[in-house]
This record gives C-alpha cells, sequence and structure tokens, in this order.
C-alpha cells in the first residue's frame, strides 16, 4: 500500500542580499515535519567571475533551541560563531550548530573554488532540540562530502546520501535527538525508487529542481509534500529524459510545545523572552572574525 499525500505547496521568497530563498517550511499547513520546524531552499545562483569573494558572512545573527544543518548542493560555504568554530565546506559538504543555550553565528556563501560552473546552491534545515538539550552548550560539525554515506542503488538507477539519520547500513556523524532521517535521492532517467516507512513517523519531500511522480501522481519542482500516517510506502519515478535529485526527510513527531519567534524556538513564550533577554544582555559572546 503506498502512503497518500496530505498536502503540497511551495514556498514563499524569503531573500536575503542578492541570494534567492524559498521559504519551505513551515507553510500554511504545517509547523514541522518530525524534528523540523524550518527549511530554507537557497536557489542555485551563477556568481559573476568578477565579483568579489565574500569574507564576512551574510550577517550575523542569534540562535537558541535549535541545531542549524546547511547541506551544500554547490559552492563553499565558510561558518563562524561566537563559541569559537571556524570552518569551510564545499559541495557536498555539510555544515551543523547546536544553539543550545545560545550562539551567535555567521555564513558566507562563495563558488566551491574546486567548481568551474561559479553555481552556489544550498538548503538550510532547523532541528528543534527537545527541552533538556536546549540548555545544553553549543557545538559545531564541519562535515565534508567525502565522509557523507552516500550508497548506489542497485541496477544503475542511482543514488542515496544519508544527510541525517540512517539508512540501511549507513549512519550519519550528525547527531540525533529523536528519530530523524534526510536523504538525498539522486534518480535517473526512467528509474523507481520506493522506501519503507515506519508507522507513526512523519515524513515529507521536496522536489529540488525537477518533476517527479510520487506515489502515481505528478508534482512539479519546487513542491514540497507532506505524506500521511498510514503504513505504506513512498515510491518515487522519474518521468523524465535526465537524472533528478529528491530530498526527502522526516522522523519522531515532537513531543513537546512548540513556540518559534524569530531565530529563536522554544517551548514556552517565557523561554522565549527569555532568549531575547540574554541575547541583549550579551550572554551569547560575539564572534571573533579570523584575519
Amino acid at each position: 500500500m503506498k502512503k497518500q499525500v496530505s498536502f503540497s505547496t511551495r514556498g514563499q521568497r524569503a531573500d536575503i542580499g542578492d541570494l534567492t530563498i524559498y521559504r519551505i517550511l513551515p507553510n500554511r499547513y504545517a509547523q514541522a515535519v518530525g524534528p523540523f520546524v524550518f527549511l530554507d531552499h537557497i536557489a542555485p545562483k551563477v556568481h559573476d567571475e568578477d565579483a568579489p569573494r565574500m569574507k564576512t558572512g551574510t550577517g550575523a545573527h542569534p540562535h537558541r533551541g535549535i541545531a542549524t544543518l546547511t547541506y551544500l548542493l554547490q559552492g563553499e560555504d565558510e561558518h563562524f560563531d561566537s563559541a569559537g568554530h571556524h570552518a569551510k565546506v564545499t559541495s557536498g559538504g555539510i555544515q551543523w550548530m547546536k544553539a543550545g543555550n545560545g550562539i551567535i553565528h555567521d555564513e558566507n556563501l562563495n563558488p566551491d573554488p574546486q567548481e568551474d560552473s561559479r553555481t552556489t546552491h544550498s538548503l538550510q534545515f532547523w532541528v528543534n532540540l527537545p527541552s533538556r538539550n536546549k540548555v545544553e552548550a553549543p557545538e559545531y560539525l564541519a562535515i565534508q562530502a567525502e565522509d557523507v554515506p552516500q550508497k548506489a542503488l542497485d541496477q544503475n538507477r542511482g543514488w542515496i546520501k544519508v544527510i541525517a539519520g540512517k539508512y540501511g547500513e549507513m549512519v550519519s556523524q550528525i547527531p540525533s535527538y529523536s528519530e530523524q532521517f534526510i536523504y538525498h535521492l539522486h534518480l535517473e532517467a526512467g528509474q523507481t525508487f520506493s522506501l519503507d516507512t515506519t508507522p507513526a513517523q512523519e515524513y515529507a519531500a521536496f522536489l529540488l529542481e525537477s518533476n517527479s511522480v510520487l506515489n502515481d501522481t505528478p508534482y512539479h519542482a519546487g513542491e514540497f509534500l507532506e505524506f500521511d500516517r498510514q503504513e505504506g510506502i513512498i515510491e518515487l519515478t522519474n518521468p523524465s529524459a535526465e537524472a533528478i535529485d529528491v530530498i526527502l526527510f522526516g522522523g519522531e513527531h515532537y513531543q513537546e510545545p512548540i513556540v518559534a519567534e524569530g531565530p529563536f524556538v522554544m517551548n514556552s513564550k517565557a523561554e522565549i523572552a527569555e532568549a531575547y533577554r540574554d541575547f541583549f544582555n550579551g550572554k551569547y559572546g560575539q564572534i571573533v572574525y579570523p584575519d
């Protein structure tokens, strides 16, 4: 039996500077999917050859109560934060930061110096932490592309990467505070992939740049879909003459209250007020940028 699609929608524009960004989650239908309370699609951008490289980021800002996960499809992403972490990842890599009880971070997005396309393209998720983890100290991981688990599908159908969670014997380095998964599926022309699901877990799909057929229904590039909670499989078919890429994600339903405001996601309005108060009182520290 195949799962049913509960709804489909498109992201709303949320541009920063000259970056075209689509806010996929939250949306008018869903506040969260599993532990994921936020998803931005930073659309592909081709940078001029004579454009200067960013050096200090898009703008320092605070977070509390979540972990941010940036999956870099193309480009180079440089991370800075007030806990002293600084690193770069390139195409296919992941930046993960647990904000915990408060941190300020900044990122800059440049073309990958090892690629000729001069294209940047990425996804950013926010993972809602359980209340016990919202009060912990910040942490950070930079994972390069070669350390992201990947497996070829049989019969040359494509491949699957495990960005978070696990798939079969593959396990991501990204910490899990509840059941969660993010898969990047690359499916060759005319091929089909099926995913067995776990009852009561929440599942969603985001079609990056190509049309696809999910459980016998065609959907278009840029669409976000959430599936029902019934048992069943998710079947994806590539109807085009070229390979497609689809992001599948979800996990265990978040059991605590969700109160989100600006860059903070907590469990009550009082905790949101405390998050702002601590930020304005300088408790999150400051970023010291490298020379």
